[in-house]
């Protein structure tokens, strides 16, 4: 899959037209892809759970931690960004 277009400041990526706040590009690569990984997993439960809350309140957290979503990571100090994605995210009940 070919990653998709950024904006020349790197604050966003596009997608269909749509530009959507992309990934803080300071987390550690292995915490990067820890919280890929637990978002996925709330994606899935999204699906599973036809969209109940906890679910998507599992995406939220998911994505805030990623800097996707929330303060812009680009407005936070670096404590600040690394409190959020530091900060523990919950997997799915029973999932791994």
């Amino acid at each position: 899959m070919s990653r998709p277009q950024r904006t020349p400041d790197g604050r966003h990526v596009v997608v269909n037209g749509r530009k959507w706040q992309a990934t803080d590009p300071l987390i550690p690569e292995e915490r990067r892809a820890e919280l890929q990984s637990i978002l996925m997993a709330w994606r899935r439960e999204v699906k599973r759970t036809r969209g109940a809350p906890e679910s998507r309140r599992g995406v939220q957290a998911a994505k805030v931690a990623l800097g996707e979503r929330g303060t812009p990571w680009w407005e936070q100090t670096d404590d600040e960004r690394r409190r959020r994605w530091e900060a523990h995210i919950a997997r799915p009940a029973g999932r791994v």
